[in-house]
């Protein structure tokens, strides 16, 4: 961050301590979401350089965040003005950069794939179930699998167990007895309440990975 005037260290980590925790942003006129004020956590705050107007610091925040905003609504705090000079992502989920792999990297890789040597590669390609290792998960009987691929909602008596932490309207991974990943949706009813019902739907899918006919 550049800060557009001198101000103290004391002020900037006092303001830090105020744009912690719970803080309401206008998205930017350039961006992917409806433009309107909306509610975004900032778990925490690292401070790691102060140096004449420039601060670096580390950020821990709820996805959807715009941190460039943030540090323009940080400057305005501070009747100063802010920008940000420049933004590294160095985790989202349960990627983080230390297993961050390049294009060159992975064009290398596939190269010496094509020569018949995949070691490489596979250091490199991870299964789709590491990116939703953190996620609540419902498991499904076999028979279930094949409907659910066909974008089918989960009703009760395909589920074979689940996380015990699931709430209503939760985004939840749904996978095989495998442990094979088919789809994301979106819980209609707590752990406790799918467990207790016998006919409704469970988890309304939004997006399905597996293919038609893997099981059948």
């Amino acid at each position: 961050m550049h800060l557009h005037k001198e101000i103290s260290n004391e002020e900037i980590k006092k303001t830090f301590d105020e744009f912690t925790g719970t803080i309401k942003q206008l998205p930017p006129i350039k961006s992917a979401v409806k433009r309107q004020e909306r509610f975004r956590k900032v778990y925490s705050i690292d401070i790691l350089e102060i140096e004449d107007k420039d601060v670096l610091f580390r950020i821990e925040c709820e996805a959807g965040t715009y941190v460039r905003k943030y540090i323009h609504d940080f400057g305005l705090k501070l009747n100063s003005g802010a920008h940000m000079q420049q933004l590294i992502r160095t985790k989202t989920g349960p990627f983080t950069d230390k297993n961050w792999h390049s294009l060159h990297d992975l064009k290398d890789s596939y190269e010496e794939f094509k020569e018949g040597n995949d070691s490489p590669l596979r250091g490199i390609i991870v299964p789709v179930e590491f990116a939703i290792q953190h996620s609540k998960k419902v498991w499904v009987h076999d028979s279930a699998v094949d409907h659910l691929c066909h974008g089918s909602p989960l009703y009760n008596p395909g589920i074979s167990k689940l996380s015990n932490n699931i709430t209503k309207d939760d985004r939840v991974a749904v996978l095989t007895l495998k442990n094979e990943l088919i789809s994301l949706g979106v819980s209609s009813m707590d752990s406790n309440s799918i467990i207790k019902s016998q006919k409704d739907i469970a988890v309304k899918l939004e997006k399905v990975f597996m293919p038609v006919g893997v099981y059948h």
